[in-house]
């Protein structure tokens, strides 16, 4: 059983995270904690000069009131996140500075695109300090 446990969720994917939120609920020893983590992608500097810094942080909070949802539906007790940057990068880096000892995370089937620069997934199965758990 595992004390703090990392959901990343793709809400603009699609992904099974129903099923990810539920795996983490069996894993998870008594008195444990999830965090469900949402990492939107960070936004190039010379796009963003363009952008209203309003708009970028309506996004954020939409994306925040989205995994607070879930969390209220399958697992009230969940820390929500919503971070910026690269999902690879910020999933591993919130991992380690967060000490989780699983990450429980939804893939899917692995298309073309996925065989020549790798999934999110695959890239944190590669790259993490902790168990991964790895759901479709």
């Amino acid at each position: 059983m595992y004390k703090n446990i990392l959901v990343p969720i793709a809400l603009d994917h699609g992904s099974n995270s129903k099923a990810s939120i539920e795996i983490a609920k069996c894993l998870l020893a008594e008195g444990g904690k999830i965090t469900l983590l949402n990492v939107v992608i960070e936004i190039p500097a010379y796009v963003e000069m363009e952008l209203l810094k309003e708009s970028q942080l309506r996004w954020m909070k939409k994306f925040q009131t989205e995994l607070e949802g879930l969390a209220r539906d399958y697992f009230p007790k969940a820390d929500c996140k919503v971070v910026e940057g690269n999902p690879n990068h910020s999933i591993l880096d919130y991992a380690n500075a967060m000490e989780n000892d699983c990450i429980v995370m939804a893939s899917h089937r692995p298309g073309l695109q996925d065989y020549l620069i790798g999934s999110t997934a695959a890239r944190v199965v590669r790259h993490a300090k902790c168990a991964v758990h790895i759901t479709r």
